[in-house]
């Protein structure tokens, strides 16, 4: 029987309206063709974008070469890009969740955008060397506050990596006032 090779579909993002949202919140939404909302999603596509994903982080963070302890996805967004890019690497992940618990290295931050500001991740210690994942970057509000709060209890923010970077709120700027390296698949601006 001859062999069928499934070539991976394009990594698409594009911007859409929010229907339904307050004052507070955001009133477009990301949407990306991993996130399974318009499309199903065959896994081998999920591996390929965390290939390629790893690929840019190596080549544009140089200092994951010096080691990484784990990755770090933000709930709920950053979760399937987390397992994509440790699938590929070979490395440990965890997950920071919108959950308060009495948990040793508790890590608080804030995501200013969200119905449910506070998110927590656990187990951060002094030294940890982190990369950072998250399905988009918009403002950068979220993965600033993160990268501030995982310094002040002394672990190693390497940089970040998204699928997607929505260029119009600059927020790529707000990660670079920190040196924090960013990596994105994709980018929608002015033209979006």
């Amino acid at each position: 029987m001859p062999e069928t090779l499934t070539v991976p579909t394009p990594f698409t993002a594009r911007v859409v309206e929010r229907l339904g949202v307050g004052p507070a919140g955001r009133p477009e939404r990301v949407i990306h063709s991993l996130d399974g909302l318009e499309a199903s999603v065959r896994p081998s596509d999920l591996t390929a974008v965390g290939g390629e994903l790893w690929q840019c982080v190596r080549q544009e963070i140089p200092a994951v070469g010096n080691g990484v302890d784990f990755v770090l996805g933000l709930d709920a967004g950053g979760i399937l890009p987390t397992v994509a890019l440790t699938g590929a690497a070979g490395l440990p992940y965890k997950i920071a969740w919108k959950l308060d618990l009495p948990l040793k290295g508790r890590v608080r931050f804030t995501e200013p955008h969200a119905n449910r500001t506070d998110v927590f991740v656990y187990g951060i210690s002094a030294g940890q060397r982190i990369l950072l994942v998250d399905d988009e970057i918009t403002t950068g509000r979220t993965l600033a506050d993160l990268t501030v709060r995982l310094r002040e209890a002394g672990a190693l923010p390497l940089g970040a990596a998204c699928l997607v970077e929505d260029t119009e709120q600059e927020g790529r700027s707000r990660l670079a006032d920190l040196d924090l390296p960013l990596v994105c698949l994709t980018r929608l601006g002015d033209s979006r």
